[in-house]
């Protein structure tokens, strides 16, 4: 397996992943909508993106880093809104390898930390990150207010 920062070469690759990401959400598919997302991502140097690709080349998985920036500390910050593994490598260590990435990559920019959601629910992923060392809040609830 080989993880490497994307590029707008990788968008063919990463569409499907994106999409089946989505899906995993509860959304529809809509291959073309996550080509232009990706692509505008990139475009406009908004998200960072590592791809998992096997040995034969395909794309197993992404993860996708978004920048923000700690007020509180006035330091580099980034989300990781994306996380996703095709359901044929999954248990492989392809997460894992992409979590640490994307940590890496934190690190080399400066970055005080990444910070991640995920669904209540999603305890396979909840065990992932406390097994690489991720610790879940305890000081801070998260709201969201719809627009």
């Amino acid at each position: 397996m080989h993880i490497h920062q994307a590029t707008t070469k990788d968008i063919d690759q990463i569409a499907p992943l994106f999409d089946g990401y989505r899906q995993f959400y509860g959304k529809p598919t809509d291959l073309k909508a996550a080509r232009q997302f990706l692509y505008e991502r990139f475009k406009n140097y908004q998200s960072v993106i590592f791809i998992a690709n096997a040995e034969n080349g395909d794309g197993v998985g992404f993860t996708q880093l978004f920048p923000s920036f700690s007020s509180v500390s006035m330091e580099r910050t980034f989300i990781l809104n994306d996380l996703y593994v095709a359901p044929s490598a999954r248990r492989s260590g392809v997460a894992a390898k992409l979590l640490d990435a994307a940590a890496q990559y934190g690190r080399s920019v400066g970055a005080i930390r990444i910070t991640l959601s995920t669904g209540m629910e999603n305890n396979s992923a909840k065990a992932l990150y406390l097994s690489q060392g991720w610790k879940q809040d305890a000081a801070f609830h998260v709201f969201h207010f719809g627009l």
